[in-house]
């Protein structure tokens, strides 16, 4: 099978910094893949890149078989690929409806415009509840909501998911793994950016461990959890790396 991303000796940073240093990875069509690390490991610079926000010193991307690098950042959205930032970033000042419309602006996306709004309110039924609502006075965990739903409106076939759990309670972080692996299930494929390492390695069918700038580690996601390198940087007590391992057990059965 074809990778749908391919990421090949990437090298990244920001004036003389270099933070990114030789990184490689695949994303496989239908596949969820994770990308962990600490602060300043260098996961939001690769979003960064991929998204056209960062042009890198070296290496290449490509997606579906096309240099992401030569493109715009518009046009890798036209192309198929959608970003739910980091900070949920939403429009503050614009309804619910609003910023949903403005995820799905391509030419693609607006032709499905009413099949993917049922889908996104389907995935979210707050939202369809506060529909006219302005997004600047909705709580954080509505906030992500939205921004990932905005991200599902430009029909994306890969969906890029920047620490979606961030500064969200646990409760609204377990419902919001659960809805990245219905998400997953429809066969959109997923590069899933997580400081939480358990609900990441929960969704995942594979994950890339980001150190200072490399790739530290790459395996499934059970073997990851399993890992006494990955246990013992990001996941602490053993109980964890069973969370991990039922979860799934019962996403695959």
């Amino acid at each position: 099978m074809t990778a749908l991303l391919k990421v090949d000796h990437l090298c990244a940073g920001y004036g003389d910094s270099v933070v990114l240093d030789d990184v490689s990875f695949e994303v496989f069509p239908g596949e969820v893949v994770c990308l962990l690390g600490a602060n300043g490991a260098g996961k939001t610079t690769t979003m960064a890149v991929l998204t056209g926000l960062l042009k890198p010193f070296g290496g290449d991307v490509h997606f579906d078989g096309v240099d992401l690098l030569a493109l715009p950042p518009h046009r890798r959205v036209s192309s198929g690929m959608a970003l739910s930032p980091e900070g949920r970033q939403v429009f503050p000042n614009l309804t619910v409806m609003e910023n949903l419309l403005l995820g799905g602006y391509n030419t693609e996306a607006r032709r499905q415009r009413p099949q993917r709004l049922d889908w996104v309110f389907s995935l979210f039924p707050r939202l369809k509840e506060r529909i006219g609502q302005h997004a600047g006075f909705m709580s954080g965990g509505e906030q992500q909501m939205l921004a990932l739903g905005r991200a599902l409106m430009a029909c994306p076939r890969l969906l890029l998911l920047d620490e979606p759990s961030l500064g969200l309670a646990p409760k609204i972080v377990s419902e919001l793994f659960q809805t990245i692996a219905t998400i997953a299930k429809s066969g959109i494929s997923i590069l899933l950016v997580e400081q939480n390492t358990v609900g990441a390695l929960s969704v995942a069918d594979r994950g890339y461990v980001l150190g200072s700038g490399r790739i530290a580690a790459a395996d499934t996601a059970k073997a990851l959890a399993l890992s006494p390198i990955v246990r013992e940087a990001f996941m602490g007590k053993s109980e964890y790396a069973k969370k991990v391992i039922s979860s799934q057990e019962a996403r695959h059965a």
